[in-house]
């Protein structure tokens, strides 16, 4: 599975990252997790708001920092 936390890397971006780790650890699914910081790479996948986070290239949410258990939620189906 491919994770990809889109931003620049202000606080928003900082605490999704942390998110997002936690959710892979305790879900216990292989991913591998990258941050994304340039503004042309983000808009390459038609974002335009940060945080963002893409699964498997499908942005699941954008502008805002994602709950705990949504994350877990992609990550199982």
């Amino acid at each position: 599975m491919e994770i990809k936390i889109l931003g620049p890397g202000c606080p928003k971006c900082e605490q999704t990252s942390k998110i997002v780790a936690e959710a892979v650890s305790e879900t216990g699914v292989e991913a591998n997790v990258e941050k994304v910081t340039g503004a042309m790479d983000i808009a390459g996948y038609g974002v335009f708001g940060t945080p963002a986070v893409v699964i498997d290239g499908d942005v699941k949410c954008v502008g805002k920092i994602p709950k705990k258990e949504d994350v877990k939620s992609w990550l199982t189906k």
